[in-house]
């Protein structure tokens, strides 16, 4: 079990650079556009929205090398892409090129989204599942607070601190591609391409004492319900693919990476001063981690559809707050205490159970793509949102944009009451089973 926990973190070292990649442009927000002197629409959409961009195509598009090449082989691809999009951001002189730079990391961020809990899902036993593929979601929210921290840290370094803020994330990024270099490959997708030898092999290493021939011929007894030809838009795979959808169009339209992208921004627009809102930051980054731990330890035991149940009540009751702090002017430290409210209802809700949840509903032959699909409506809306964050904030007010996330969040409670169903403890074929033959009843 040791050797698949240190397989799952390996792979999962994605989702931090996922997380320090998403965040640490926020510490360079405000200077880079006072240095090329850009419009807030230009500054949105180009200078800090490209990256998303980049996330966009990885994720609709990432689904072709994890299945064609392999969750080990794209996996190392995604290091080699932050590597790239790190220093290449941290050597620019014009917003142009650092867009692409940053475009290039946004490619590797979108495919970490398919293949790191593609990967994790089929190495790990169904009774730990949940916490293994969470161990994704705790590095991207470790990635959030080191950025945070590295931004403070690094703000008055040299005479253009951004360069060294953003060009930090090579030293994990070069960390990430050793580590990934050790893992195996993932058993189902050797199956999936015959390899039912190398594949028995992993299974021996995942768990001594698993009935290895049992294990691959219930693996090839799924395998062979599959029809050549399929894919994840065919009428017996609607239900999953709703689920997924709607999964990713509620985690983002709680405002999540408008709010880590602006936060330093968000917190000054309340009353607080720069340096103090780049200390908010950090607080902001350390209860997103405790409050994550709390969903991997818990996702296993309630279950996905309980946390996010949980996480639904607070970003209602956090967002709404928020929305009445600006709304009436509350001063002092009201917006940060909310806002840590609304972080900790999403690391303990959407955060610890997206990248679980969608890798779950599946089945193996079309893991990657409907991953890829689940992923790209997250990331479509992800670029899209913190894109117009600041025009719609100074066109109507951040109260109403807060209280538009806040009523969003009660549709989100809905859908968790009336639609989603419990994922816990069952293997992935027994889910592949379940939800793509029929709906199954709501637990």
């Amino acid at each position: 079990m040791n050797k698949i926990f240190l397989w799952s973190i390996s792979a999962a070292l994605a989702g931090f650079l996922f997380g320090f990649d998403t965040v640490v442009i926020s510490g360079a927000d405000k200077q880079l556009q006072s240095l090329w002197e850009t419009s807030d629409v230009y500054h949105g959409i180009v200078v800090m929205g490209m990256a998303l961009w980049g996330t966009v195509i990885g994720a609709i598009f990432g689904g072709f090398p994890t299945d064609k090449f392999g969750r080990k082989n794209t996996l190392i691809g995604i290091g080699v892409l932050y590597f790239i999009s790190a220093l290449g951001s941290a050597l620019v002189d014009d917003p142009v090129s650092f867009a692409i730079f940053r475009f290039i990391g946004g490619l590797g961020v979108g495919a970490s989204t398919i293949a790191a809990p593609a990967y994790v899902s089929e190495i790990a036993p169904a009774h730990q599942r949940g916490k293994l593929v969470s161990l994704y979601q705790f590095n991207i929210v470790l990635g959030i607070l080191i950025a945070f921290l590295s931004n403070y840290l690094l703000r008055n370094t040299g005479a253009e601190p951004w360069r060294w803020m953003v060009g930090v994330e090579a030293i994990p990024a070069f960390i990430y591609i050793l580590f990934v270099l050790i893992i195996p490959r993932s058993p189902r997708w050797l199956i999936s391409k015959g390899r039912i030898e190398e594949a028995s092999q992993v299974l021996q290493k995942i768990d001594p004492e698993l009935d290895i021939r049992q294990e691959v011929a219930d693996i090839i007894a799924q395998s062979k319900t599959e029809v050549k030809g399929e894919n994840v838009f065919m009428k017996k795979y609607r239900f999953p693919l709703i689920l997924a959808f709607l999964v990713a169009f509620f985690n983002q339209l709680s405002g999540i990476n408008a709010f880590l992208y602006y936060a330093p921004r968000i917190f000054e627009s309340a009353g607080l001063g720069e340096s103090t809102a780049l200390l908010s930051s950090i607080g902001i980054g350390v209860v997103n981690l405790i409050f994550t731990l709390f969903g991997v330890f818990l996702i296993d035991k309630l279950g996905r559809k309980q946390l996010l149940f949980m996480g639904s009540i607070g970003y209602i009751f956090s967002l709404s707050m928020v929305a009445c702090a600006f709304f009436f002017g509350w001063g002092g430290l009201w917006v940060p205490f909310f806002l840590f409210i609304f972080i900790a209802s999403h690391a303990i809700g959407q955060g610890a159970v997206i990248w679980v949840f969608i890798s779950e509903i599946f089945p193996n032959h079309l893991r990657a793509s409907g991953q890829s699909f689940g992923s790209s409506t997250h990331w479509i809306l992800a670029a899209i949102i913190p894109s117009i964050f600041p025009w719609v904030t100074g066109l109507i007010g951040a109260g109403y944009v807060f209280a538009f996330f806040a009523f969003m969040m009660v549709l989100q409670l809905l859908f968790v009451l009336f639609m989603m169903p419990e994922t816990k403890g069952k293997t992935l074929e027994e889910l592949s089973k379940e939800l793509s033959i029929k709906k199954p009843a709501v637990n």
